[in-house]
């Protein structure tokens, strides 16, 4: 696993706020028969009529694995049952959990969650108070749609993904710079209805964000991101919005949440704005 930790800590004195929670689960975390009887038990009657729909029984799987896996988290981050859980979507399709009447039963506000998967792995983000997004790719996706993807991106990415060889080199190139857009994106709940050339990213040779020049609605210093390679080949970007005196911690935990094993403390990165 190979991830990025700089950024700067809070101020002496102040109180550390709750750290961003990320969980990466491969769908082999789960056997096909776990997974449907999981479903069966906390999945919504919506989720069980879109998991029906499904014609190949691989994105069938991936669904279930996915949609488990976030009531699964939502339950240890908020104690409200899997099945319990009442989740609602945006205009634009973002999912939200619904805050009961009296609110969360484990504290907090409000809660926020972002989920993505990618061909046999997913990938959740939860934050309390804090707006998040994330995405994740798959390197071995070869060049399928990557010509197209490249001429959303604003001219500077373009160029920067130009001067990659061609092959492996410039298709990581396009897929840091398309995970970190998506991440976001989704975190603004805008998803593709945000021009991806309206923002722009630049990135270190290796990994991790160097600047950030954000749309002319929003601002550069409210945004902290995170590049991670959970495991080879498979890559991952996180978006937080956050209170720049105080930045959370990132604790990335593998595998589906059956018990609570240490994770991994990440550090979100702050970026100059250009």
């Amino acid at each position: 696993m190979t991830v990025l930790t700089s950024g700067r800590p809070a101020e002496p004195g102040a109180s550390e706020p709750e750290p961003v929670n990320l969980w990466f689960c491969p769908n082999d975390e789960l056997t096909p028969g776990i997974a449907a009887t999981l479903a069966s038990h906390w999945l919504d009657e919506n989720e069980q009529e879109v998991a029906g729909r499904f014609l190949f029984e691989r994105d069938r799987r991936q669904y279930l694995v996915a949609h488990a896996l976030v009531r699964r988290v939502l339950a240890l981050e908020t104690g409200i049952p899997e099945a319990e859980a009442i989740i609602w979507r945006s205009s634009r399709g973002r999912p939200f959990l619904q805050t009961p009447a009296g609110g969360l039963p484990r504290g907090a506000d409000s809660l926020d969650f972002n989920l993505s998967h990618a061909n046999a792995y997913n990938l959740l983000g939860v934050s309390r108070g804090l707006r998040i997004g994330v995405d994740v790719e798959r390197l071995d996706r070869g060049e399928r749609g990557l010509d197209n993807i490249i001429a959303t991106f604003s001219a500077q990415e373009q160029r920067w993904i130009a001067g990659a060889a061609p092959g492996r080199s410039r298709d990581r190139r396009a897929l840091r710079l398309w995970t970190m857009k998506e991440a976001y994106s989704k975190a603004r709940g805008l998803g593709l209805g945000l021009p991806f050339d309206s923002f722009a990213f630049t990135l270190d040779e290796d990994r991790g964000v160097t600047a950030f020049r954000p749309p002319a609605d929003d601002s550069a210093e409210c945004w902290r991101f995170l590049e991670i390679e959970p495991v080879p080949e498979v890559l991952a970007a996180v978006a937080v919005e956050v209170d720049s005196g105080h930045v959370p911690a990132v604790h990335l935990h593998h595998g589906f949440p059956w018990s609570r094993a240490a994770p991994r403390r990440l550090v979100l990165q702050e970026t100059a704005r250009v």
